[in-house]
């Protein structure tokens, strides 16, 4: 029996990556996956594949920077769905820089992506799930949700955050039936990895094995990447939670990387 027939979740930066898998596994386990990437191509393409196997998918432009095109991307899949019971906010960028001249601009992109894209679609999203009295929200964290790494100070500056975040909707859901949970994987061989493996090897002057060796996997038990099919697990995991037994907390997803 599908674990979440019917249900409508929202799965932001899932045109590609993580995002993209844990649409897919969302719906077929019977959920309506909804697309909701600031690429409307993409984010329509992967909707059409993910119906063309038997899924059901729709797709939504959104900048989850912009409160009016959150407001608007989520009233557009409530009116076509009539209910919101799922947001996975997933979407995010790497930029690494040494913090002392780490440019203003990038700090100021990379949290507003991450921190003010959970907030304003968390914002959006909880309207429709207090008046249906029941959904859950699933934060895309990550290792550094828990540890710190060199060159990525707004990254893991908004991580943490995240973990603060999900405790405050876990503490004023509850009474709506509403959770709140984060899913801190470890290095995924997405390509927002991919695109950090030469840039580290040039920032870090080493070869972009070592990258991967010694700054990347050093910490796992087994030196394997986390895939995303690992932290899709745990995200339907936290979705498919029933009751408020499970709410606030996170779960580290990394091959050992770290442990709690």
């Amino acid at each position: 029996m599908p674990r979440f027939t019917d249900q409508v979740a929202i799965v932001t930066g899932a045109a590609s990556g993580i995002g993209r898998r844990i649409a897919e596994r969302l719906a077929a386990e019977g959920a309506v996956a909804v697309i909701a990437d600031i690429n409307a191509d993409a984010a329509a393409a992967a909707a059409d594949e993910i119906a063309a196997s038997g899924g059901k998918a729709l797709s939504v432009a959104m900048d989850v920077t912009d409160e009016a095109a959150v407001e608007r991307g989520v009233a557009e899949v409530a009116a076509r769905c009539g209910r919101i019971d799922i947001l996975v906010s997933n979407a995010g960028v790497q930029i690494v820089h040494p913090l002392v001249d780490f440019p203003f601009a990038d700090w100021k992109k990379l949290l507003a992506i991450h921190l003010d894209g959970a907030f304003l679609t968390t914002r959006a999203c909880l309207k429709h799930m207090y008046a249906a009295n029941s959904g859950a929200i699933v934060y895309m964290g990550s290792v550094h949700s828990k540890e710190a790494s060199k060159l990525k100070a707004p990254y893991v500056t908004a991580k943490h955050g995240l973990l603060g975040l999900a405790k405050v909707v876990a503490k004023e859901g509850a009474e709506h039936n509403v959770r709140a949970n984060v899913v801190c994987p470890g290095f995924v061989r997405t390509p927002l990895v991919e695109k950090q493996i030469p840039e580290q090897a040039k920032t870090l002057g080493i070869s972009e094995d070592e990258v991967i060796r010694d700054v990347m996997l050093p910490e796992t038990v087994d030196a394997e990447f986390t895939t995303t099919d690992e932290v899709a697990d745990a995200v339907l995991f936290f979705a498919g939670a029933r009751g408020n037994a499970m709410t606030g907390q996170s779960v580290v997803v990394s091959h050992g990387w770290f442990m709690q």
